[in-house]
């Protein structure tokens, strides 16, 4: 599956980064990068549940396309979910229910520091994604 540009560059930058600190510096800088929603975003229909932390996701089909928008109210969630949505923007239905999530985060180098609470929000968030793009 081609991947998009900017999570080729992501792969990139985590390959460059030797050890967990530098890894966990740019996952922060990564979540810097996410647009943040708005107050009126945060509502619940937007948030994802099954995650410890807060997380919102907002979702909307353009020409065939996902688009998303994610935040969270902890900085790690928010540097891990940029880089799920740098992976799967602009994805199609059938496509964004192949990807292989756990893979992504395992050529990031970052599957050993998803801890199992983690992992299961940013499945959670993957489920939510995956809901939205079968209902269309």
């Amino acid at each position: 599956m081609s991947m998009p540009e900017q999570a080729r560059q992501a792969l990139e930058a985590f390959e460059q980064g030797k050890g967990w600190e530098q890894r966990a510096r740019l996952l922060m800088q990564w979540g810097d990068r996410l647009e943040p929603l708005a107050e009126t975003d945060k509502t619940e229909a937007n948030r994802v549940h099954g995650c410890e932390s807060l997380v919102w996701l907002m979702a909307e089909l353009v020409d065939g396309q996902w688009r998303f928008k994610a935040s969270s109210d902890a900085r790690l969630l928010r540097g891990l979910l940029a880089l799920l949505l740098v992976r799967v923007q602009g994805l199609t239905s059938e496509q964004l229910a192949g990807l292989d999530l756990r893979g992504w985060f395992t050529q990031l180098g970052l599957e050993r520091q998803l801890s199992p609470s983690r992992s299961n929000g940013l499945h959670a968030v993957l489920q939510r994604m995956a809901e939205l793009a079968s209902n269309h």
